[in-house]
């Protein structure tokens, strides 16, 4: 019997059959200290494979594996590539975004979800009329940095793609779901595997 399946794609990455970081689960302090263990473990010698499977969690999280794979290429000239598995939602995206969109990779029927930050919270106005004004204004700040961030995130997963910051923006506050082909053809990833 002949296997008449087409050839994977994943046979052009071999790189990606053994990721030197495995994360799943929520984004957060537990995952951030299973990725620096991992990360001080990995071999130092060629490309740092890191896949990811979230349905989200701690965008600040996020962030900081960010960072610390940004400052690997940046001072070691390594390569690193991102490979997605399953679900990369939400703070799984802005972990994504650290890698060059050259460097990322889904495996098929993988989903990106990207969406805006969300915030939960009571401004209780208590005090003298004099002082309610700093609450509020403190408040705004707060919003209106959280909105630089999240846009700063936003840019740096559409650089080098087809998709436009302000499409991405507009489509985040209704959650986009974006299928593994799709982002292909979007540029958001190189591959699908």
């Amino acid at each position: 019997m002949t296997d008449t399946s087409p050839v994977s794609n994943a046979r052009n990455y071999p790189l990606l059959a053994q990721p030197h970081i495995q994360l799943h689960g929520p984004v957060d302090g537990l995952m951030y200290a299973n990725f620096t263990a991992q990360l001080q473990n990995a071999s130092t010698e060629g490309p740092l494979v890191v896949s990811l499977t979230t349905l989200g969690g701690d965008p600040e999280m996020a962030r900081a594996m960010g960072d610390s794979i940004r400052l690997l290429r940046e001072y070691t000239g390594r390569e690193t590539l991102f490979l997605g598995k399953v679900a990369v939602y939400s703070a799984g995206a802005t972990f994504m975004s650290a890698f060059p969109a050259h460097s990322r990779f889904l495996t098929k029927e993988s989903r990106l979800m990207i969406h805006e930050r969300k915030m939960n919270a009571t401004v209780e106005l208590d005090g003298p009329l004099n002082t309610l004004r700093y609450k509020l204004e403190a408040k705004l700040n707060e919003i209106e940095d959280s909105i630089r961030i999240q846009n700063e995130g936003f840019a740096d997963l559409v650089k080098g793609t087809q998709v436009k910051l302000d499409d991405l923006i507009q489509k985040a506050p209704s959650n986009w779901y974006i299928e593994a082909q799709e982002a292909k053809e979007l540029g958001l990833v190189l591959d699908v595997i």
